[in-house]
């Protein structure tokens, strides 16, 4: 394990969508922001930092003793763009030292530790400035980045998201298959469809 890794949750938003926050949505009887945080620190690959915005207090509680560095991102309402600056810069802040961050989210509940694993392993095989994950025809989170990187990251607008950045560098980016990665909640109808809740 290199100590250069930092794995940055994002679980800022309202879920104004779903109409109920996901981050405690339960899948198998875990809230999702509970069962990410998990996942994450199961990779064991660095520090995790967890990015929480809307209702920060009630979500800090699910996970506040696990060993995780928690954020809140004041401006959560602006987009997942803000909360992944915010927790760029924390990590930069803290860290300074990092090589590289994976950036997931909360909502997507089939997410293995295994799959962190894969990017990071493929990453210090190929030294690919970007790995990502592929599903249902296109590129997205979970997602690593090198450093080289983190500029263009802290350079995106508030309400776009790592795909932007991604799809930017379509060309030289490496990527690994997750076909269950298209599957995340964001509507009523998503909870009823996968029957997750």
């Amino acid at each position: 394990m290199s100590a250069n890794y930092s794995i940055i949750l994002l679980a800022a938003g309202s879920s104004s969508r779903l109409g109920q926050p996901k981050q405690l949505v339960e899948h198998e009887g875990v809230p999702l922001l509970l069962k990410a945080t998990l996942t994450a620190l199961d990779a064991k690959y660095g520090r995790v930092t967890v990015v929480l915005g809307a209702d920060a207090d009630v979500h800090k509680k699910l996970i506040a003793h696990l060993p995780v560095e928690i954020i809140t991102n004041q401006e959560w309402e602006k987009g997942m763009g803000s909360s992944m600056k915010a927790g760029l810069r924390h990590v930069l802040k803290s860290r300074p030292e990092t090589d590289a961050v994976v950036v997931m989210v909360c909502d997507q509940p089939l997410l293995a530790s295994a799959h962190l694993v894969s990017l990071i392993a493929l990453y210090e095989k190929t030294s690919s400035p970007i790995v990502a994950s592929r599903y249902e025809k296109t590129n997205g989170v979970p997602a690593l980045f090198h450093r080289s990187i983190f500029n263009k990251l802290l350079e995106i607008k508030d309400q776009q998201g790592a795909k932007v950045i991604i799809e930017s560098h379509a060309n030289t980016i490496e990527l690994i298959d997750w076909p269950e990665g298209w599957i995340d909640i964001d509507t009523p109808e998503d909870l009823e469809k996968f029957n997750v809740g």
